[in-house]
Parts: C-alpha cells; structure tokens; sequence
C-alpha cells in the first residue's frame, strides 16, 4: 500500500492538490502505525484511530517522544484536509509531512 499510495500523493502534489496528498499520506501512516502495533503485539481496538496508536507506541518504547508529537502534527495535517480546512496548512506542510512519514515508516517497518 505504501509504493501505491506514496506515488499518487506525489502526483497530486505536483498538480497542487495539497488537500487530496496529505489525506492519502496520513492514510499511509495509520496502515504504517497499524502494522508497527501488529508487529509490537500491541492489541488495537476494531476500529484504532492514529492518535490511540501513536501514544501506545510512544508509551512502549517503540519511538521518542518526539517522535510522537511529529506523527501527532502529521495526523493533525491530515484532519485538516479531510476536513476541508486547507487554509490551516501550506504545500511546504505537506511536502514536510511527506518526507518524514517516508523517513518514519524506512526507519520502523520493515
């Protein structure tokens, strides 16, 4: 899913839909903090949500504290656009959002 989905937020980027990139690139990183739980056994709820993994994977051990609150202001990006509130977030947003979810998810999925 990440290949798929990582390529058409590059796309739609480059025709300005900053809105549609960041929505399919917070979606990258639920399914990425998703698997990291599964590979953490940390048991989620039938519907988890990113911010009740991000702070069981934080509490765990499996990453900072810092490195929640930047998956925290990603997932806030992507709220946003899903929300229709695009004027709270810029391209450089989500061209930021971009590489650290790609950075996040090669340093902690395997």
């Amino acid at each position: 899913m990440f290949e798929c989905s990582q390529g058409q937020a590059e796309s739609l980027l480059a025709s300005g839909c900053r809105g549609p990139k960041s929505v399919i690139v917070g979606c990258v990183l639920e399914d990425g903090l998703r698997r990291l739980c599964g590979h953490d056994q940390i048991k989620l709820t039938d519907q988890p949500n990113v911010e009740l993994m991000n702070a069981e994977l934080a509490r765990q051990g499996a990453y900072s504290k810092l490195v929640q609150k930047r998956i925290t202001a990603s997932a806030r990006i992507r709220n946003d656009a899903a929300h229709g509130n695009c004027d709270k977030f810029t391209e450089a947003d989500v061209e930021e959002m971009v590489r650290y979810v790609r950075s996040f998810l090669e340093a902690h999925i395997s």
